[in-house]
């Protein structure tokens, strides 16, 4: 007999309690307003950034600067010698610029082009008044949905012409809203953007939604759902709506679905064969296969960014002392990875170099060797966090005062910011920048 599954994950203890569910799916629902709590520290930066307002522009700009703020990068707009929209407008000036001391500066302006608005910026090096890889163009629909967007993906190349670093700022974090409890609890699953705006309803049901997670192209969900009087079954649903897809109609418990590298497979956690055994099936649904079937309990498997390898979580150490372990998929061989006394939820960063994991009650992150790198403390729920896009950053779910909190928080010395909300926010996860 294998051992008792009650290590896998204490916020999820009651998946296993029968309770009348009815899944009561909604699509696209704009979500109430949210509140937004930052918390700013502003250490003297190497780098810092002129952020001048686009020309002709009033919506991109604020969304630029508020995402480059997060960052550390110190950024200005304030105090500005001139108001300059292209490089060709310093002439002459320039020494101006520089005797500011601020290395870059941020110039553009936007124009209409057959119902479409067309962004023209620079990233331009002040000492050398270089601009970084020439003038920079994009295109979007006039909308309020396409200009936040454009918004986001400006402020990722701007930050890439910095650092050399792709930002975040484009991508997406989904997580779970719950409210109520018993068969009273309702359960949302949410999706809003990097910067704690734009939140939208995905999925309502009555009773729990569990573990969402990201397909690579930032287009798809993977997550689990407590219906009436069952086990939870896995779902595949598209976040520009549409119905949901169930991936494994098995008998007992399927947990934790990890999308591959390249999309076509998941992995996941299930006890339809006996105790928790981690399976690898099509995306697309079909036959899973098991990869793991020890006499002991497993589950939480998450895919290796190249795709060769996944980490998951057992408890074959001894009873409620689970441990991360990794299995490479060429040689089947399995090594322990984490050396704490208890280490569940892992996550990989999008190099592969970090795993987010809970060590204990806290937040926490490892290097691939499984050596403790920081310490986010007790979120009060019992979650990890989860990497950023570029591994900047991390988000993670809490419980503060009474209140769920969602928190963003920068690993390099940028600010960091909280979502509060109703009820308890569970299991953020970010996408990367939808393709």
């Amino acid at each position: 007999m294998k051992q008792s599954t009650s290590f896998i994950m204490r916020s999820i203890s009651n998946i296993l309690l029968f309770s009348p569910l009815l899944l009561v799916p909604t699509y696209a629902s704009t979500a109430a307003p949210i509140e937004i709590d930052v918390s700013t520290t502003a250490p003297r930066q190497q780098n810092q950034v002129a952020f001048v307002p686009f020309a002709g522009d009033s919506v991109l700009s604020p969304i630029i600067l508020n995402d480059l703020s997060k960052t550390e990068l110190k950024v200005t707009s304030k105090d500005l010698p001139q108001q300059p929209r292209s490089s060709s407008e310093l002439a002459g000036t320039l020494p101006v610029w520089q005797s500011m001391g601020i290395p870059y500066l941020v110039v553009g302006s936007t124009r209409s082009n057959r119902g479409k608005i067309v962004t023209d910026y620079e990233v331009i090096d002040v000492k050398s008044g270089r601009v970084i890889e020439g003038k920079q163009s994009l295109t979007a629909d006039n909308n309020k949905e396409s200009m936040r967007y454009a918004g986001h993906v400006i402020a990722d190349k701007v930050y890439e012409l910095i650092t050399g670093t792709p930002g975040d700022f484009s991508g997406r974090i989904a997580y779970i809203e719950e409210i109520g409890a018993g068969k009273e609890k309702v359960s949302r699953l949410k999706v809003m953007d990097a910067d704690g705006e734009n939140a939208k309803t995905i999925t309502e049901v009555t009773g729990s939604i569990f573990s969402p997670t990201w397909s690579p192209d930032g287009n798809r969900i993977a997550y689990s759902v407590q219906r009436d009087k069952s086990y939870p079954v896995i779902y595949v649903q598209s976040v520009s709506g549409g119905g949901a897809t169930p991936l494994t109609p098995f008998p007992g418990s399927n947990l934790s679905p990890s999308f591959s590298p390249d999309g076509s497979k998941i992995l996941f956690s299930s006890s339809f064969e006996g105790s928790a055994d981690i399976y690898e099936m099509s995306a697309s649904g079909g036959q899973p296969r098991r990869l793991i079937n020890w006499p002991s309990s497993e589950v939480q498997p998450s895919y290796a960014p190249d795709g060769k390898s996944f980490v998951f979580v057992s408890d074959k150490t001894g009873f409620n002392k689970p441990q991360i372990y990794r299995y490479e998929f060429g040689s089947g061989r399995t090594t322990k990875v984490s050396s704490s006394g208890y280490a569940t939820s892992p996550q990989f960063s999008s190099d592969g170099s970090q795993i987010a994991f809970l060590s204990g009650r806290s937040a926490a992150i490892m290097n691939s060797g499984g050596a403790v790198t920081a310490n986010l403390g007790n979120t009060g729920i019992d979650e990890a966090p989860s990497f950023s896009p570029n591994g900047k950053r991390v988000v993670y779910a809490s419980k503060q005062g009474g209140k769920g909190v969602l928190t963003i928080k920068s690993l390099n010395g940028g600010e960091s910011f909280g979502k509060s909300g109703q009820g308890t926010i569970r299991s953020p996860v970010w996408s990367s920048s939808p393709k």
